[in-house]
């Protein structure tokens, strides 16, 4: 076998977490002192520093102008929620999961809500269903990019412009670092500790005019508690959406935000957060390449992530072990990645198979990752030499 030494090199920032993500190049504490803290949201300070996010949101991701933006609780889940439980019933609706996440939604809406004429359309890991044989007449519910997957739909181009039903799009770890076509979703949701790697407990609910007026023309049998209401005597609460925030929000992770998204217009705005997450990609696409014991989990080059990379071994030896045998080498590996301080949270999320899950969203350096591949390499040898001398 191939005796790999170790590298001299290590990232300079091990954090390849998909979530809470890295923060941005230079962050520092420093970065928030700027912050309403010890105000309350709703005093001008607080107001107007939640008003500038909404803006520099719109601004940043490209969002139209019609397009209303609100600062929810509870992290993407809770913008999905809101979603799901407000504007879902008025008509049937098909379900698209090929991950962990979007099968969440599939419980709620199966399970929870229990409505009657909802469609399932799944996917292994790896791939996509049949986006052919979603019917659009009804609603729709999907994730854009499969954080636990590395699965992405390459486009919006499935969606029909003239479209009946509405599109409700959790687009957590794809906002930012790809583009999304807004023209053809009516609801968008993500949160702040992905890609732009602010903090975690805040999201981010976007709503067309078609969005907005099924809110304020329809009415769910169940009821709505406060935290999901988004219309009062049948009209759209505009606070929500001007920066009078449901709950109260943390000013700390909302200076954060701002930071972050200050930021990303210094590197060049939209295009640019995807032009990081791309190259950021394409460091380990090289690497696979020239590497016969791993493969991308996503079968299919074009929906394959450039944020959320999943990694599976296809070495021999390794892919003959079973589900817990291959759990446990990547534990193994991951662990002695830790233990050098290269790479933190890198293993696939629990409900995936075996493999490795690498963050390369906006925030990541191009360098780390790259300097981060012969550590991969390392490792491997490392687990590999163990188990042959297990076997």
């Amino acid at each position: 076998m191939t005796t790999i030494s170790k590298p001299d090199v290590r990232p300079a920032n091990p954090n390849f977490s998909s979530g809470p993500c890295a923060k941005r190049p230079g962050w520092s504490v420093e970065a928030l002192k700027k912050a309403a803290l010890g105000r309350s949201h709703r005093a001008k300070i607080g107001k107007a520093k939640l008003e500038q996010a909404i803006a520099l949101t719109r601004e940043v991701l490209e969002v139209p102008a019609d397009y209303r933006i609100g600062i929810v609780p509870a992290s993407d889940t809770g913008a999905v929620e809101m979603a799901l439980w407000s504007l879902l019933g008025a008509r049937g609706v098909d379900m698209l999961a090929w991950e962990s996440f979007g099968a969440g939604w599939v419980t709620d809406v199966v399970k929870q809500l229990k409505l009657k004429d909802a469609r399932v359309f799944e996917a292994p890991y790896g791939a996509l269903p049949d986006l052919a044989k979603v019917d659009f007449d009804r609603d729709v519910v999907f994730t854009w990019n499969g954080t636990t997957s590395g699965v992405r739909v390459a486009d919006a181009g499935f969606i029909p412009a003239d479209r009946k039903g509405l599109t409700i799009c959790d687009a957590t770890s794809a906002a930012f670092a790809q583009h999304l076509d807004f023209a053809r979703l009516d609801v968008v949701t993500f949160s702040w500790q992905k890609v732009l790697g602010g903090e975690g407990g805040h999201g981010v609910l976007i709503l067309s005019p078609r969005a907005v007026e099924r809110l304020e023309t329809y009415k769910p049998d169940w009821p709505l508690p406060k935290i999901f209401r988004l219309t009062s005597a049948g009209k759209l609460i505009e606070g929500i959406f001007k920066g009078e925030t449901i709950n109260t929000p943390s000013m700390l992770c909302v200076e954060d935000y701002l930071d972050a998204l200050e930021w990303a217009k210094s590197v060049g705005g939209l295009d640019g957060l995807i032009a990081r997450a791309d190259a950021n990609a394409a460091v380990l696409a090289d690497w696979v390449a020239s590497n016969p014991a791993i493969d991308f989990l996503a079968g299919d080059p074009a929906t394959r992530s450039n944020t959320s990379v999943c990694l599976r071994f296809v070495d021999p030896a390794v892919a003959a072990l079973d589900d817990a045998g291959q759990q446990a080498f990547v534990k193994a590996l991951t662990a002695a990645l830790e233990a050098e301080k290269v790479a933190y949270d890198i293993a696939s999320y629990r409900d995936a198979p075996p493999g490795l899950r690498i963050w390369c969203g906006a925030t990541v350096e191009t360098d780390d990752l790259r300097k981060l591949t012969p550590w991969l390499d390392w490792a491997f040898a490392q687990q590999k030499a163990a188990l042959k001398a297990a076997a």
